[in-house]
């Protein structure tokens, strides 16, 4: 079983992906795409950048982090945007996907849900094996892709 985490932006979008077997839970890769440009070619490298992804490491499950409230409400519509692209490409793809509340994920990884970034990559660089450093939208995909493992059977 392998999944796909994501953790979504428009400047920044984070992935990671890791594989469940019988041994237990592997990294099989993580990154980070930078579109560049107006907010349409964002979300069209966005697209792209998910296809790409989703070709090379051919999950069979998704989960994405959901939205929390934003101070300014342009910006939660921008993430939206953004979210929304790599959600229909995941579609596209033929897989379905669960989201997932950030505070839910840092619970389900570092076992408090108000934990600092920091731990978080701490915690998922600890779990997977890691040595060095991780991108910080990587790691919180990470986050997402374990929250899914550890959180799946409850929502299947």
């Amino acid at each position: 079983m392998r999944i796909l985490g994501i953790d979504p932006g428009s400047r920044r979008l984070g992935y990671g992906v890791i594989e469940i077997d019988a041994k237990g839970i592997h990294y099989c890769g993580s990154g980070c795409l930078l579109p560049e440009g107006e907010l349409l070619d964002r979300l069209r490298q966005i697209d792209e950048g998910m296809m790409q992804v989703l070709q090379q490491y051919q999950p069979n499950e998704a989960a994405i982090e959901s939205i929390f409230v934003h101070r300014f409400a342009k910006s939660a519509l921008v993430l939206g945007h953004a979210r929304g692209v790599a959600m229909v490409a995941i579609a596209r793809f033929g897989l379905s996907i669960e989201e997932y509340a950030p505070r839910l994920v840092k619970q389900a990884v570092v076992g408090k849900g108000a934990a600092a970034k920091e731990q978080v990559g701490h915690m998922v660089k600890h779990l997977l094996g890691l040595q060095g450093d991780l991108q910080e939208d990587a790691a919180d995909a990470l986050a997402v892709a374990l929250s899914h493992a550890r959180l799946r059977r409850s929502v299947a």
